[in-house]
């Protein structure tokens, strides 16, 4: 079983995640977004980090590339969201695929299997 951590300050959208992943088959964490999410990552480590690029009080941007940065950071496969296509500039940051929003549960999917990058 995949463990995806969600980093995603919207209290709505963390819960609809959360369920939709447990439904299919996926372990689930929700970060406080406000957290340090690179520790987080190292603490809990997660297969998946599946993150906002617009986090309330953070830019998703250079949290990933402190994680990218971080030893073993490399190691995480990251999914950045986002509701602005920044795909080019998630992806030469460091992230593994982006997901426009809003998403379709299936492109969800899809993408944390790694089938539709």
């Amino acid at each position: 079983m995949q463990k995806v951590m969600l980093a995603e300050d919207d209290a709505t959208m963390l819960t609809l995640l959360t369920t939709l992943l447990k439904m299919e088959g996926f372990q689930t964490t929700a970060l406080d977004a406000d957290n340090d999410i690179v520790a987080e990552v190292a603490a809990q480590r997660p297969d998946i980090l599946l993150m906002d690029v617009h986090l309330a009080n953070k830019n998703g941007l250079d949290e990933l590339k402190r994680l990218r940065a971080a030893p073993g950071g490399a190691q995480v496969r990251v999914v950045m969201a986002s509701g602005l296509n920044v795909k080019d500039e998630c992806l030469k940051n460091g992230a593994d695929a982006f997901l426009m929003k809003p998403y379709a549960p299936e492109d969800l999917f899809a993408v944390l299997r790694g089938k539709n990058e």
